[in-house]
């Protein structure tokens, strides 16, 4: 087989050897994370630590998810998920329901992007049973439905479903979100919102969450 080179050919062969490589194109800016009220800082979080009382996890085996009644309307016509949901997302626009009809939401236990609503889940930082077995049980119902819709302090987040599934009712011992960099948030939304409803923590717990906020 043959081969035949023109000199044309040869000079734009060497003009695209000697052609510098494009420059790298910036990773767009972040969306920033949500940022209910009420996170301590890193060493209030750690007093606020230190005061909680640590004590054995007590199930009566009487938890029932119902004891603690969602959700409530906030404001206008819009009840706590509707709130969460306005509250956390970017560029949220919602009908005269309150259920939102476009926005983008950024979910800071995976990091994950989501534009449907229905992608999301509101998580109790505390979640509900948690909260039972470390004193919401000598609750009142009225109390327990504070605890379950309080936009006030940072028990409520937008997060991706899957993620508040596997997230359960398990506490930061046996869970911590993926997104290793929230550890320092997480641990503080949780210990803030322990230390308002005076609840308790376990050893386990109460280590876990040290050893969290030592990330910070």
């Amino acid at each position: 087989m043959r081969f035949s080179y023109t000199l044309g050919g040869l000079l734009s062969v060497n003009a695209i050897l000697a052609a510098p490589a494009p420059a790298p194109v910036a990773n767009p800016m972040p969306m920033p994370m949500p940022t209910p009220p009420g996170i301590p800082s890193s060493s209030s979080a750690k007093s606020q630590l230190a005061d909680l009382t640590v004590k054995a996890a007590v199930d009566d085996g009487k938890y029932d998810r119902d004891l603690f009644p969602t959700w409530d309307t906030i404001t206008g016509t819009c009840n706590t998920r509707e709130y969460v949901l306005k509250r956390d997302g970017t560029d949220v626009v919602v009908g005269s329901n309150c259920y939102p009809t476009s926005g983008t939401w950024t979910s800071p236990y995976d990091g994950a992007k989501w534009t449907a609503p229905s992608d999301l889940d509101i998580d109790h930082m505390v979640p509900l049973k948690n909260a039972w077995i470390s004193g919401a049980n000598g609750w009142t119902t009225s109390k327990r439905e504070q605890f379950a819709n309080d936009v006030d302090r940072p028990q409520l987040w937008a997060v991706t479903d899957n993620v508040n599934s596997s997230k359960g009712d398990k506490s930061p011992d046996t869970w911590k979100p993926p997104l290793k960099s929230f550890y320092c948030t997480y641990a503080s939304a949780y210990v803030a919102v322990k230390s308002y409803w005076k609840l308790s923590v376990t050893s386990a717990e109460k280590s876990a969450l040290s050893d969290m906020l030592d990330t910070c």
